[in-house]
């Protein structure tokens, strides 16, 4: 599943942070033919800088895009766009439910917060080492 398996481009660091994920682009109602958009609170399972993996039910398709709304551990807000990379999807009704989930590649977000971001990373993947 993971291509660079082993060696990533960036730090990943696991942590429980509550996301609210919006797309962008409208979808359309089967019954009434009315675009309308998703929103929904979910939890980030991990974040890097190029992406993060974000634990929900009702996975969106690869390709499409969304805002994610993040809340950092340290309190300060994160607000990404990204496109969804993969989905993982739990199909055996054995399997532990927090796997399902979808991949996101972030495609873009202020820079102040991104670099926020790094330096969490980078403090939390130190203190974790």
């Amino acid at each position: 599943m993971d291509h660079h398996s082993g060696r990533r481009r960036h730090k990943r660091i696991d942590a429980t942070i509550p996301v609210r994920i919006s797309t962008i682009e409208p979808e359309r109602d089967p019954w009434n033919g009315r675009p309308f958009f998703r929103a929904s609170q979910e939890t980030c399972a991990n974040v890097s800088r190029g992406g993060a993996f974000v634990r929900t039910a009702e996975p969106l398709a690869p390709g499409r895009r969304v805002l994610l709304e993040f809340e950092l551990p340290d309190g300060r807000p994160l607000e990404a766009i990204g496109r969804v990379a993969w989905t993982r999807r739990v199909l055996a009704p054995l399997e532990r439910d927090n796997e399902a989930g979808i991949g996101i590649e972030f495609l873009g977000g202020p820079s102040e917060q991104f670099s926020a971001l790094e330096d969490l990373i980078e403090k939390l993947a130190d203190g974790a080492a």
